[in-house]
């Protein structure tokens, strides 16, 4: 049976409280489409090639991690952005989005599921963003693990090539992980005793600052760090409201 759209918003604001976080981007309902969702498809990033896919599946609400909005507002509707809302308009779609809520999440957010995926316990906040922490600090059991072996299971469970300065000790004991575009937390990772820290791009300075931090620095691609909280949102939704959900993958060497 559908659920009403503004039921499914209130759940997902109680849920990550967008609130708390000074954003770059409005979180929360961006697009309104029909109001009642029977079925949901989840996706990272608000572009064409995710919402024909949506719009394929009948979806009538499209949950993403990056939406279409960011800075202080739309601004003028360009060429690119008129198509993208055309597709959502003539399938009746909802677009939602939540950003660092997202990623901050202590159950699902990307950060602590990509720690705990990769073997990390005992996850606990780190990385503030103007006060709000949305990064995580985890344990690896026993004497840690070797750096081949972390590096092993950031490869199988992205499922991509993680670009690795090897600059840590031979053992992992602490992982820090803040994924995307997290590079600047590399300092703070050292300084809260991270032997190794986890992000999904690159700085061109990170190389350099993880030498002379003696850790290792990983970078395992945005995009790659960024499917699992909106996933594992999506199935929430599905099983909360009994809905149909769908993980659209559009894969991002990024």
């Amino acid at each position: 049976m559908p659920a009403a759209l503004s039921e499914i918003i209130e759940e997902l604001d109680g849920l990550l409280r967008p609130e708390r976080f000074e954003d770059y981007c409005p979180n929360g309902l961006q697009v309104p489409g029909r109001s009642q969702v029977a079925r949901i498809a989840t996706g990272v990033s608000a572009h064409v090639e995710l919402f024909e896919l949506a719009a394929a599946e009948r979806a009538d609400l499209l949950l993403v991690h990056h939406g279409l909005f960011w800075g202080t507002g739309p601004g003028p509707i360009d060429a690119a952005l008129k198509r993208r809302l055309e597709i959502l308009f003539e399938a009746g779609m909802s677009l939602v989005a939540y950003h660092l809520p997202l990623d901050a999440h202590p159950e699902l957010g990307n950060n602590a599921l990509l720690a705990r995926a990769l073997g990390a316990q005992d996850c606990r906040p780190f990385a503030l963003h103007r006060g709000e922490p949305i990064g995580m600090l985890g344990e690896l059991p026993g004497e840690g693990l070797p750096i081949g072996e972390l590096l092993d299971r950031v490869r199988e469970t992205t499922s991509r090539e993680p670009l690795a300065f090897d600059a840590g000790p031979a053992r992992v004991g602490r992982l820090a992980v803040v994924s995307g575009a997290g590079a600047d937390y590399l300092a703070e990772a050292a300084a809260a005793g991270a032997q190794a820290f986890i992000t999904g791009e690159p700085a061109e300075r990170s190389m350099a600052q993880a030498r002379e931090s003696g850790m290792h620095f990983i970078a395992a691609g945005h995009y790659a760090t960024e499917t699992f909280g909106v996933r594992h949102l999506g199935e929430h939704l599905a099983e909360r409201f009994e809905l149909s959900h769908s993980f659209l993958d559009v894969p991002n060497p990024v």
